[in-house]
């Protein structure tokens, strides 16, 4: 599955065109390489989303083949850790 569809699926991100923005700016990655939107998501492999108030490291538990409900969205990864960013002061 895309990964810009997976992160929409999956309600880490609220849309799709969202997630094809964060890729192309660079701010998502695979298993520490820059992901682009069209890469193949598979179980075991670790996203990281570099936002900027803070970045969000998961593991993919599942794959599915079509819309989940909301409240199996959350089974199909497992957070590793969220660090807040501390945001340079401009004055």
């Amino acid at each position: 599955m895309r990964l810009d569809k997976y992160l929409k699926i999956t309600r880490i991100l609220k849309r799709r065109t969202q997630a094809k923005e964060f890729c192309d700016e660079g701010k998502i990655y695979i298993d520490g390489r820059i992901a682009k939107a069209s890469s193949n998501v598979k179980v075991g492999q670790v996203i990281t989303l570099d936002l900027q108030r803070r970045k969000v490291v998961f593991e993919v538990l599942g794959v599915p083949e079509r819309n989940v409900r909301k409240s199996e969205a959350n089974t199909l990864y497992k957070i590793i850790e969220v660090k807040e960013k501390e945001l340079d002061d401009e004055a």
